[in-house]
Parts: structure tokens; C-alpha cells; sequence
């Protein structure tokens, strides 16, 4: 209750500092909006002036003699007809102005939603769903800009309401009096406004992420939906959350359905009684009769703008929540530190380096400890270990995706910690277990827009055994795989995935269980050009492999046995199945593989 309560008494102040972010950021087309949209305003009350002008000079006149001058009749005519003109050319700046704001500070802020995204580390990554993201960079954006498109007609309209009232009380002040009482009525009205919708917009878009990220669960999980029989209950799990939204929409939807006729009533309201107090007015010769349809018509205006601000004010509660949500991930720092240590650019294989590793999911759950190992430059390691040993955790703490508790990893001698931004990459290449490939070509996917000649490309697919399906695509490299390479098979997109890591000649390759769905013969066959490549190009990068198939394991010149995070076991894989039953077991519980030169184990 105490957050609805401080939400709903800053939701104006920070709805306006909001609009404050996107003025500054777009000054210029702000101005030019602003200024059209007050030469609509100017021009608007210029009307009540040319037409209470008119009845008074022209109108009433022609009653009293029954008959109009030509001239007058023409120059009365041509006064309307230039204030619509330039009424007109001040709607069109407005609207322009404000619609280019509008999609300008949507698409600023999204882009700088999604460079965070693609800055933030890992550990921030797994702390927030999909959904969320998804909403944070989409909704939330298009809520915290959604009252700048009005903002310009806002401003132009008060423009207006301040010349009306003047012009109202040059006209006959009883009457002008009279008519504004209307504002402290419009003022309550808002405000009752703010109280009751902020907390319902707050709700509406926290569930709003909650819906996408049910949608995207459902949509990224469909293949286990289906084969499971899920269906209905994912649709009962995502109809709950998305009927809840439509409760709250609803709720919001109803205060606002009693809040707009309100603002549209009170003027009219207001004319009613001024021309009730007009009449008898002139009926006493307190005034004119074109004083009274004056002020009455400038009443009316006044109405426009109280909407305007009333449609401003309405769409505070959400934009000040989608702001705060937006915001939240741009102020977003991840824990990772940087220095300016730089790594070779080329040259033989990195000297990896892993010095007494810890690492915790969280306090009550170690998952390293105490890892120690070195991979030699251009030798190859195979980390081996049963499910949860810590061999995956290891390959994201050794390409930084992660930091480490305690403890160090260096490669060439410096700790990753020290390297410049970006600098890892350049060095060093995962192949994840799971390949993730783009809805683009397969050069796309191979190079993601890195300037590499076709025939490096090729290679590095002749390396992954990945150029021969290839070949046989319609279109070759620039085959349109489809999201996600839905159109290849695990196999192939793991085959994709590799060489897109070998056309980057990192100096330190580490494949973690990267050819788990491949068949033992092509995996062989790929292990086999992985060696053969190393020795012919000389420059021996390193190699780090997360191994099942002795076919894999065999390729590494020493075996790091994880189990239960901790090092239990170093040397060859011979001298392993000699000296450790724990290892023997391990690699013999899975199914007889072939070897790298294509013989069967």
C-alpha cells in the first residue's frame, strides 16, 4: 500500500520528467511541433474573434437593414478561409513533429535497450526470463513514449486556453468568471484520475511480461508441448495470465470510461451556464450579443485543450511504468571489471591457465572447487566427468561468460579479468553443445557479417564435414536457413556451429560436447581433420574438449576427470583406464564409438 501510495503522488512529476528525456533528446522537432501546434492554437481562438466580429458587424446589421455588403461579405469569407489555411499548416507540423518524436525516442531507446542486452553478462542474463526482456525492449518502450506524440497539442492547446481566457475577460469578465469554474473541476477530476489508475498500469504491465514470457516459453518449448500431450495446460497456464491482464486492463479501461466523459461534460456544462448568465446580461445592456456568443464559442475552445491535457495526463501511470522498467535496463551494470591487457593477434595456440577455480551458483551450492589444470599451447585437453561435475561451467568461466568466485584463469599470463573489452573473443572460440543458428544464410551464419573470403569459408566447413550438405543446398552459402535452423538437422547445425568458430583461427578452441549429435563416423571424421588441420597450418592452436565418446576423449593429449567439481584424476586417457576404476567405468558406460581414423573402437 505504501508503494501505491508514493506511486500515485510522483506519477505527474516523473510523467513530465519522462517528457523532459525525449525534449532534450529531440529539441528541434519538438520546437517545430510545439510552434505548429500553437499557430493551430492562435488560429483557433482567432475563429471566435473573426465570428464574434462578424455577428456583430456583419450578421446582426444585415438583420436590422435586410441586406450585406459584397465587400464586407468577401473580406468576412476571406478571413475564415485564411485562418483554416493556416490553422491547417499548424496541425500538419504538429502531428509530423510529434509522430517523428514519437518513433524516434521508441526506436533510440530500444536500441539502447538492446545494446545493454548484449553488454550485460551472463550471470545478469540468467537472472531475468526471456519474457521480461522481451517485454522491457518492446511494451515498455512504446507505454514510455506513448504521451509525447500528444505533448506538442498539450502545449499548443494551453497556448490557446490562455489566449481564450484573455480574450474571455476583455469580452465581459462575469461571464469569463463564470465560465472558469469549470478548471477546478477538471483539476479534481485528474487527479481521482491518477489516484485510482497509476497502481492498475503499474500491474498492467508487470503482467504484460509475464504473458510474453508464458508465450515464449510455449513457443520455444513447442516440440515438448506436443510430443508431450501439454497442450492444454499450457493453454489453461497461459489463458490465467492472460485473462488476469485483461481483468486489470479492464479495471483501468472503466475509470478511464468514467474520467474522459467527465473532461468532455464539464465545458459544455460551463456554456450552458454562460449563455444562461449571457442572456440576461444583454437583456439588462450589461453587454452585446456578440460578447456573449464570444465568450461562449471561446468556452467551447477551452474544452479542446482540457481534453488534450486530460489525454497527456491519462497516459502517465503507463508511461512513467514502462520508463521505469526500460530504465531499469539501461542503468544496468554488470559485475565484470576490464583492463587493457591486448592478446596476440596471430600466432601459435594460447597457453590456457586454471589456478585453484571456485564457483557457486549461489552460497549453498559449491560447484567448482579447487580446479587446477594447463593446456600447453597447441596441445589438447579433454575434460571428462558425469552430468553436474561442472565441465559446462568450466567452458563459460574460461571464455569469461562468467566470473569465478575465487581463484584465476589466464591465458598467455594474463588473468581474464585484465584484458581489454572485447578482447577474449579474438583469442578464443566456444562451440556450445547446443548450436544456435540465425534465421539468415549459411555464409551469414558461418561469418555473422565478418568480412571472410568464400574459400576460408569452405574450409572451415570442409574441416566441420559440413561441406558436403552444404553443397547440396539449392542455393549453396546462401541457402536461407530459416529461425533458428529449423530446416537442418541437430547434426548439421552443430556442424555449422563449428565452423563458424574455425573460420575465426582462434588460438584456443574448446568444444564443449560439440558433436554429440553427429554419428560416431562423421564425428570421427571431423577429429581427424581437426588434427590434421592443426599440424599442416603450424600454428598449433590450443584445444579444450568436453568429452563422451572415447572417439573424442582419444584425440586429447592429457584427460582432466571432473567429478563432483573437483579434479579426481590427470594423464592420458590410457593411463587413466589403468589407474582410475572411476574413469574406466565412465567412458565404457557409453556405447562402443570408432576411433579417429574411422576404425571401429
Amino acid at each position: 500500500m505504501a508503494d501505491d501510495a508514493e506511486l500515485r503522488g510522483t506519477t505527474t512529476l516523473d510523467g513530465f520528467r519522462v517528457l523532459w528525456v525525449g525534449i532534450r533528446r529531440e529539441p528541434r522537432i519538438f520546437t517545430v511541433a510545439t510552434l505548429g501546434a500553437v499557430l493551430f492554437g492562435v488560429l483557433t481562438v482567432a475563429d471566435a474573434w473573426v465570428l464574434g466580429w462578424s455577428t456583430e458587424h456583419v450578421l446582426i446589421p444585415a438583420f436590422e437593414t435586410g441586406e450585406i455588403g459584397t465587400d464586407l461579405l468577401v473580406w468576412v469569407v476571406a478571413l475564415f478561409m485564411a485562418v483554416a489555411i493556416l490553422r491547417a499548416v499548424g496541425i500538419v507540423a504538429r502531428r509530423l513533429g510529434g509522430g517523428v518524436m514519437y518513433y524516434r525516442m521508441q526506436s533510440h531507446t530500444r536500441r539502447g535497450v538492446t545494446r545493454q542486452y548484449l553488454s550485460l553478462p551472463m550471470e545478469w542474463h540468467q537472472r531475468h526470463p526471456t519474457g521480461q526482456l522481451l517485454s522491457n525492449a518492446y511494451s515498455d518502450v512504446e507505454a514510455a513514449w506513448a504521451p509525447i506524440m500528444p505533448l506538442p497539442m498539450a502545449l499548443g492547446t494551453i497556448v490557446m486556453m490562455v489566449i481564450a481566457v484573455v480574450q474571455m475577460f476583455v469580452a465581459d469578465v462575469v461571464m469569463a468568471l463564470v465560465g472558469l469554474l469549470v478548471f477546478p473541476a477538471v483539476v479534481v477530476a485528474n487527479l481521482l484520475y491518477q489516484h485510482y489508475s497509476s497502481p492498475l498500469m503499474t500491474r498492467a504491465q508487470g503482467l504484460r511480461a509475464e504473458v510474453s514470457e508464458i508465450a515464449h516459453e510455449s513457443f520455444d518449448g513447442a516440440m515438448v508441448v506436443k510430443t508431450l500431450g501439454r497442450e492444454v495446460e499450457e493453454t489453461d497456464r497461459f489463458r490465467a495470465k492472460a485473462e488476469e491482464l485483461r481483468d486489470v486492463n479492464i479495471r483501468a479501461g472503466r475509470y478511464r470510461a468514467v474520467f474522459d466523459p467527465a473532461l468532455a461534460s464539464l465545458p459544455s456544462l460551463g456554456v450552458l451556464v454562460v449563455l444562461a448568465v449571457g442572456v440576461s446580461r444583454v437583456a439588462s445592456g450589461a453587454t452585446e450579443a456578440g460578447d456573449v456568443i464570444t465568450v461562449a464559442y471561446l468556452l467551447t475552445i477551452v474544452s479542446f485543450p482540457i481534453r488534450a491535457i486530460g489525454w497527456l495526463l491519462g497516459e502517465f501511470p503507463r508511461s512513467v511504468v514502462g520508463y521505469r522498467r526500460a530504465k531499469a535496463v539501461l542503468d544496468a551494470r554488470g559485475s565484470m571489471a576490464y583492463g587493457d591487457a591486448r592478446l596476440p593477434d596471430e600466432g601459435t595456440g594460447a597457453l590456457l591457465e586454471v589456478d585453484d577455480l571456485h564457483y557457486s551458483y549461489d552460497a549453498d551450492t559449491p560447484l567448482l572447487q579447487g580446479v587446477d589444470f594447463d593446456v600447453p599451447p597447441g596441445r589438447t585437453v579433454a575434460l571428462v566427468g558425469p552430468t553436474a561435475s561442472g565441465k559446462s561451467t568450466l567452458t563459460s568461466l574460461m571464455t569469461r561468460l562468467v566470473d569465478p568466485d575465487s581463484g584465476s584463469i589466464r591465458i598467455d599470463g594474463h588473468d581474464l579479468k585484465g584484458l581489454r573489452k572485447g578482447e577474449l573473443p579474438g583469442s578464443v572460440a566456444l562451440v556450445p553443445q547446443t548450436a544456435f543458428l540465425f534465421d539468415d544464410t549459411v555464409r551469414g551464419n558461418v561469418t555473422l557479417g565478418a568480412d571472410v573470403p568464400d574459400d576460408e569459408v569452405w574450409a572451415a566447413l570442409r574441416t566441420a564435414q559440413a561441406d558436403g550438405f552444404v553443397a547440396a543446398l539449392p542455393e549453396g552459402l546462401d541457402t536461407q536457413l530459416g529461425e533458428r535452423g529449423t530446416s537442418l538437422s541437430g547434426g548439421q547445425r552443430q556442424r555449422l556451429s563449428l565452423a563458424r568458430a574455425l573460420v575465426r583461427r582462434p588460438r584456443l578452441l574448446i568444444l564443449d560436447d560439440a558433436t554429440s549429435a553427429v554419428d560416431p563416423e562423421v564425428e570421427a571424421r571431423i577429429l581427424a581433420s581437426l588434427r590434421e588441420d592443426r599440424e599442416d597450418d603450424g600454428s598449433g592452436a590450443s584445444l579444450v574438449v568436453v568429452a563422451y565418446r572415447k572417439a573424442t576423449i582419444s584425440l586429447a593429449d592429457e584427460v582432466v576427470h571432473l567429478d563432483g567439481g573437483r579434479i579426481v584424476a590427470r594423464g592420458t586417457h590410457a593411463e587413466l583406464l589403468e589407474t582410475s576404476p572411476a574413469y574406466a567405468q565412465l567412458v565404457n558406460a557409453y556405447e562402443t564409438d570408432v576411433d579417429p581414423a574411422g576404425d571401429p573402437a
